[in-house]
């Protein structure tokens, strides 16, 4: 069990706190989200991912973020009632984050040391997503692009079997 992981907080966009130990034995796909961007259609596939394999445990976590292009400049509200309206999204999502630079959340300060990305470790843009394993390993990296699709081929490897 990866104890440094689960010891890692972020607090949740209806201001409760989401402690990653909450997510021990889950298969958690963390993603930093934005919703004026051309990859926000990806919510989509990510709640319809999410709809397909939470009851085998897989665990989305949306982290909006504000960093690239001023892509995600609402509010934590603005923000609620645009995912939940257009998209439908039911999967847990943070308050808005950074993800790069020394103010970065911590959470992305652990990912970003575990998991470097190609050339730099710091995210490049929206989008990019974490695979966490059920007992807290970093798995893999996938970058902005990659549809949620095209990931479930290295998720349905990782979920519980008995759910």
């Amino acid at each position: 069990m990866n104890t440094e992981f689960y010891q890692l907080t972020i607090d949740g966009i209806s201001g409760d706190k989401i402690p990653m130990a909450s997510f021990q034995g889950k298969t958690l796909l963390i993603v930093n989200t934005a919703s004026k961007c051309g990859l926000t259609p990806q919510y989509e596939g990510l709640e319809s991912m999410y709809k397909e394999y939470k009851d085998s445990g897989l665990v989305i976590l949306g982290c909006p973020c504000d960093q690239f292009a001023n892509q995600e400049p609402g509010t934590l509200d603005d923000i609620q009632f645009f995912c939940t309206n257009k998209y439908d999204v039911t999967f847990p999502m943070s308050a808005k984050i950074k993800v790069n630079g020394s103010d970065a959340h911590p959470l992305y300060k652990y990912l970003k040391k575990e998991l470097k990305g190609f050339l730099t470790s710091n995210i490049k843009w929206n989008f990019t997503k974490f695979l966490i394993g059920q007992d807290g390993t970093p798995i893999k990296r996938f970058g902005p692009k990659t549809e949620p699709s095209k990931i479930a081929a290295y998720i349905k490897p990782l979920l519980s079997r008995d759910n």
